[in-house]
């Protein structure tokens, strides 16, 4: 195995009993000089050995040579030759020589014996400092057993694990602990290591400051301490250990500035101080370390101003990482120096100014991300000279122009982010020419146009464009992109992420390739069926295809689907949802909102186990209330808004705990009749919880979230508004009941959902009085009750709930004094419509017989008030809206769309035609989602409706 080896020098094979040494003088190392067969477990000597004629060093220890054979003249034809270096002889057989042999190699041995125990004598003081390193090592309870459990003086501390030993002169010359889930203080006594040239110390959680005993430790060359716990200042005791080359401190909590002294080291090649909390400016002595080749100063440290222009002396430099460490100001043009650079990262930080040409010297440069900063102006016609990158990032600035044509030259490319800026023009025509493009993200700009041949990888037949073949991510959301793309567009490709979302691509939908697992097209104009190929792609994840102009049912095909996300919401889809739902699927979002779908709920529903958001509102979906899904156990939107659902709502007696993740509960503008569901108030967890005060969205904690994550919305009447919550918050909560049938009294257990935000039963036919406990509802931010036969006294712990903002009362049967408090002082008209009412802000007087009169109105403005009630109310929410949403918009709803609700559209235009015929405000719509919208059959419903609602609740 060794025949080869004809220019070894040094052959070390200590304890390696698996390997078999010639013993047919076949030995032909003619160059080797230092041999080590230590512990080899030896019976014989091997007589291969004598023609090893420049072998100055032969270590033989630890084996059992007990014997010599005899062997025939014609093995040995060589006398005895001594070594020419300094170690005593050792004789080889020759046919004279064999009793001389026995004498003298007694001798060596036992001389060997001699010395080996003088050598250990001589570390004992080593052995001793790595003993009491390890008796001062705390381990991480975790540990299943002491990881140095076999660090003992039965056996060589040179043999011990992590301890490394000079074969010259036996001294300990490295040491590696990383990794042990050590927690304690770095132990002083490593200083008794004096021959140390390598210490490890990273991946542990050593606390406290760097000892300053170790300051003795002048041999050392790499100093790691990574990623612990150790705090203070940077260490200026290691500025005395002039030989380092390597020294890595990032990953801790040290804090102060870079000590200027940093800058000293002679030899210094690696310099890491990344991931700590330093402060302060970067010392222009950085610029000293003529040698380094690495340097890591960014990610947690926030500095003052920017890289010092001593910079452009770091000649040797390879690597420079100041990332996310607050610099500011220009990137210095003297980096253009640095012509052995390959990788230069310089995002998350408050960078500004244009992009320097002189990057474009970098000729070495590889990696290049400026992104997430402030840079300005256009990409400079010297990043031409680039030829060697791979990877480009400069989004997040605010960079303007077009892309420069000679980005689609660059020869290496393979990964180019420009997203959220302010590109204009159409992408570069030869981009992805190169066949090494892998991710590309334009998204987020001012782009225009059609894609280009390049990028398509054209080949002339429009139905036979394929991406370039290592395209993994294709992203172009968010620009003004149009055309049609080739239904084809991504076949035989292997991307993995497509984003169309947000342009204006119309025709057909493109199927995805099989490699896909998220699909985004949403927001343009595509039209046509869903293709049924699209269920070829079984590894799609996320299918996003909302608002455009799809036609035709749901694929049946979409059971093959591995999805976690299926939205499909704005679309003109007809037919019946698919009773695909099979156990073992993965969805948790389904969003088919704002469509045609008609017929009932698929029972398969509720095999949607991991399913948290179901959003079918604006259908023509029919029948009862789907009381199965109560037994979703991690089910928290469920919006059946604007639809023809109907009848009671009975849980089911199987299901002791429906609903015990719900938070926002919206069966508004439906025909729902009987009492209000008393067992599913009593049941919402979730809305009883207050304690859940952190702000986080649904899906940031999801184990199995995507990349880009896909954000949950859902639109929300939200003091009148109809609002899209474009992410949603844990702890925003709201049951909307408005707009149907209910009657009856409200529960007194509607007190109990302690974290509830909104409450709207509007628009019924509730009785009875408001339970006093609507006072525990200390959260509440709006409630709406408006257009009931609610009677008796408004309780006065209304008043008191400091969180309310807005409240609508009117049009009830509501008696007696209005409870005082600045709170209610806001809402002008909040308890319009109810004649027995009296005192602030109604005119009427508390115990006064004659209320004193309104101001007179004209006949246009009485026919307002008659039919228009709604619209009085709509003032109310106006000014109410003015004190915000105390709790959620503040906190972080964020809000991308906001409109006037549905009801509101309908009651102005109910007040329009009833301008004409005169007479009274219309009771509860009723009918078909067309026939609503249709004025002519308004009048229709407000003869009908109360039959109708008989009819329905039998």
């Amino acid at each position: 195995m060794f025949a080869r080896l004809k220019n070894l020098e040094f052959l070390w094979l200590r304890r390696n009993l698996n390997v078999m040494l010639p013993n047919n003088g076949n030995c032909s190392f003619p160059r080797l000089k230092e041999l080590s067969l230590h512990g080899f477990n030896l019976t014989e000597f091997p007589y291969s050995l004598s023609s090893l004629e420049e072998l100055e060093w032969l270590d033989i220890s630890r084996d059992k040579i007990n014997e010599v054979s005899t062997k025939g003249e014609e093995e040995g034809k060589k006398e005895t030759e001594p070594f020419t270096g300094s170690s005593p002889a050792i004789p080889y057989p020759g046919r004279r020589a064999k009793m001389r042999l026995l004498v003298l190699l007694f001798l060596l041995l036992h001389l060997h014996i001699h010395l080996s125990s003088a050598a250990a004598a001589g570390h004992l003081p080593e052995l001793r400092g790595l003993l009491s390193i390890k008796s001062s090592l705390v381990f991480d309870p975790v540990s299943e057993q002491p990881p140095l459990g076999w660090w003992n003086s039965s056996v060589s501390h040179c043999l011990w694990s992590g301890v490394t030993c000079s074969p010259r002169t036996g001294h300990v010359t490295a040491l590696d602990l990383s990794g042990l889930n050590i927690s304690c203080p770095v132990p002083p006594q490593i200083s008794s290591l004096t021959a140390l040239s390598y210490l490890n110390l990273s991946d542990n959680f050593f606390n406290e400051s760097f000892p300053a005993q170790l300051a003795v430790l002048k041999n050392l060359q790499v100093l790691d301490l990574y990623n612990n716990n150790m705090s203070g200042p940077l260490p200026f005791i290691v500025t005395q250990m002039s030989a380092l080359r390597h020294l890595h401190l990032g990953g801790n909590f040290f804090n102060g500035s870079i000590p200027p002294e940093y800058g000293q080291w002679e030899f210094l090649e690696y310099l890491g101080v990344q991931g700590n909390e330093l402060s302060g400016a970067i010392p222009p002595e950085i610029g000293n370390l003529t040698k380094l080749k690495e340097l890591y100063v960014g990610y947690n440290n926030i500095y003052e101003g920017g890289l010092p222009l001593q910079i452009g002396n770091l000649l040797e430099l390879v690597r420079l990482d100041a990332a996310s460490c607050g610099l500011s100001g220009e990137i210095p043009i003297e980096i253009g120096k640095l012509q052995k650079l390959d990788t230069l990262f310089l995002h998350m930080n408050s960078l500004s100014g244009p992009l320097t040409r002189e990057l474009g010297q970098l000729s070495s440069l590889k990696s290049m991300d400026l992104s997430e900063n402030m840079l300005s102006g256009e990409i400079p016609e010297s990043f031409s000279q680039l030829k060697n990158l791979t990877l480009l990032c400069m989004f997040r600035n605010k960079l303007h122009g077009s892309i420069p044509d000679f980005i689609g030259d660059l020869p290496q490319l393979e990964v180019l982010q420009l997203w959220e800026n302010n590109f204009t023009g159409s992408i570069p025509v030869g981009l992805g020419e190169n066949g090494k493009l892998q991710f590309l993200d334009l998204s987020s700009n001012k782009l225009t146009g059609t894609l280009p041949p390049d990028l398509c990888m054209f080949r002339g037949v429009i139905n036979e464009i394929p991406l370039p073949p290592r395209l993994k991510v294709l992203s172009l959301s968010n620009n003004q992109f149009s055309g049609q793309l080739p239904i084809v567009f991504f076949r035989n490709s292997n991307v993995e992420l497509v984003d169309l979302a947000n342009n204006n691509f119309d025709g057909p939908l493109p199927i995805p390739s099989p490699n896909v697992w998220f699909y985004s097209a949403a927001n343009n104009k595509f039209s046509g069926d869903i293709p049924h190929q699209l269920c070829n792609a079984t590894l799609l994840r996320v299918v996003i295809l909302s608002n455009n102009s799809l036609n035709g049912s749901i694929p049946h095909c979409f059971i093959n689907l591995s999805a976690s996300v299926l939205d499909l919401r704005a679309n003109k889809l007809v037919g019946h949802i698919p009773d695909i739902f099979f156990s073992w699927n993965n969805l948790r979002t389904i969003q088919l909102s704002q469509n045609q779908l008609e017929g009932t709920l698929p029972r398969s529903l509720a095999n949607c186990k991991n399913l948290e958001v179901l959003d079918l509102s604006d259908n023509e979906l029919e029948g009862r209330f789907p009381n199965r899904l109560g037994t979703l156990p991690n089910l928290q939107v469920l919006n059946l808004r604007s639809n023809k659902l109907r009848g009671l709502i009975n849980s089911s007696r199987k299901n002791n705990h429906p609903f015990p993740k719900l938070h926002i509960f919206d069966l508004s503008d439906n025909s729902f009749c009987g009492h209000l569901p008393a067992k599913y108030i009593a049941n919402f967890i979730a809305i009883k919880d207050e304690s859940r005060s952190s702000l986080q969205y649904m899906g940031a904690n999801d184990t199995h979230a995507t990349w880009p994550p896909y954000q949950d919305s859902v639109t929300v009447v939200m003091k009148g508004f109809a609002i899209k919550l474009v992410r949603i918050l844990t702890v925003f909560t709201t049951i909307d009941f408005s707009r149907n049938f209910f009657g009856g009294d409200i529960p007194e257990l509607i007190g109990d959902l302690k974290a509830l935000k909104g409450l709207n039963f509007s628009h019924n036919n509730l009785t009875g009085k408001i339970p006093s406990s609507v006072g525990n509802l200390t959260n509440l931010e709006w409630l709406d009750l408006s257009s009931n036969k609610l009677n008796g006294e408004i309780p006065r712990g209304l008043a008191d709930l400091s969180w309310l903002c807005w409240l609508n009362l009117s049009d009830n049967q509501f008696v007696g004094p209005i409870p005082q408090s600045t709170q209610f002082d806001t809402f002008d008209h909040s308890f319009d419509g109810n004649p027995g009412l009296c005192g602030h802000p109604l005119p009427k007087a508390c115990g006064v017989d004659n209320p004193q009169s309104p101001p007179p109105t004209s006949p246009e403005d009485g026919e307002k008030k008659a039919q228009g009630g709604n619209w009085i109310k709509w003032k109310a929410v106006a000014m109410g809206y003015g004190c915000g949403i105390s709790f959620g918009i503040s906190a972080g709803y964020v809000m991308l769309e906001t409109r006037r609700s549905k009801w509101l559209v309908r009651t102005v235009e109910r007040w329009l035609v009833g301008r004409d015929r005169k007479t009274n405000r219309p009771k509860k719509k009723c009918g078909s989602k067309k026939s609503r919208e249709a004025l002519i059959h308004d009048r229709f419903c407000t003869l009908t409706c109360d039959f109708i609602r008989m009819k329905k609740c039998v």
